[in-house]
């Protein structure tokens, strides 16, 4: 198997810089927007279960530090993303339920189209938390149209 991917990577040859690039680039991008969207979307998610969305909970549910929430919360106010109130959760703007709810799409469509090439839900559920960020427009469309159609 080795010898195998060795010799398909002797036939591919790297593509030019410029498209090169493009794809490092674009994953720095969606590495930077990752984190803002996991944290719309769980606020989200919260406040739908009929939650606050405290600091707290946040942290919990990311297994981070507080202080470490309270930092990107502030960014997310900062960009307007959420509002905060004192002694109160968070809130999401419409801008930040917007992001949450596109976030949330692609994280459904990418689930299911794994559970649909066979992956077991638990597996399925937990990649798709980060394939959601990755996947670009185009492949997005490909996974609606494959889910659509019942072929993978």
């Amino acid at each position: 198997m080795a010898r195998n991917l060795q010799n398909n990577s002797r036939r591919s040859a790297l593509p030019e810089a410029e498209e090169h690039c493009e794809g490092f680039r674009q994953t720095r991008e969606a590495q930077r927007a990752a984190l803002v969207e996991d944290y719309v979307e769980l606020i989200a998610d919260l406040i739908a279960e009929g939650q606050e969305a405290r600091q707290v909970d946040i942290a919990e549910r990311l297994g981070v530090a507080q202080p470490t929430v309270a930092k990107m919360l502030a960014r997310l106010s900062e960009s307007g993303l959420i509002s905060r109130k004192p002694y109160r959760g968070v809130f999401l703007t419409e801008a930040g339920e917007k992001l949450a709810r596109e976030s949330r799409e692609r994280h459904e469509i990418v689930e299911a189209f794994l559970k649909m090439l066979g992956v077991d839900e638990r597996t399925a559920r937990i990649d798709a938390e980060g394939i959601e960020h990755y996947v670009s427009a185009e492949t997005l469309d490909a996974f609606r149209r494959a889910l659509a159609s019942g072929k993978a």
